[in-house]
């Protein structure tokens, strides 16, 4: 990702590559967006420092929103083996998605490092 953005087509190739990833789908003018971001991204690399995590731009990247059913920012979707586990929308926090995420990563990842 040259950018640091997720295109379409770089989507299902990062899903593939990854078993346990997340996409943060954002736009530009988004105050929420901007506030939660780096919360939750030190908040992932943090506790989860094995999850890939990417950003996709929703105005740039309308056909990938649209195909991954996002219609409201900001939203983070958690993907396991390539499908949808988790999804948080609107109003979420550090906090949640570190409590629901801990599981499937201690099964993907050792907890011993």
């Amino acid at each position: 990702m040259p950018d640091g953005l997720l295109t379409e087509s770089e989507f299902q190739p990062f899903l593939q590559e990854n078993p346990l990833c997340a996409v943060y789908y954002s736009g530009p003018g988004c105050a929420v967006c901007e506030q939660l971001k780096p919360k939750l991204f030190d908040m992932l690399s943090e506790r989860f420092p094995r999850l890939n995590v990417a950003e996709a731009d929703c105005v740039k990247e309308r056909a990938l929103a649209a195909e991954q059913s996002v219609f409201t920012i900001p939203t983070l979707v958690v993907y396991v083996e390539g499908r949808e586990a988790f999804r948080y929308a609107r109003s979420f926090g550090p906090a949640q998605v570190a409590e629901q995420l801990r599981r499937p990563y201690e099964m993907f990842f050792s907890v011993d490092g």
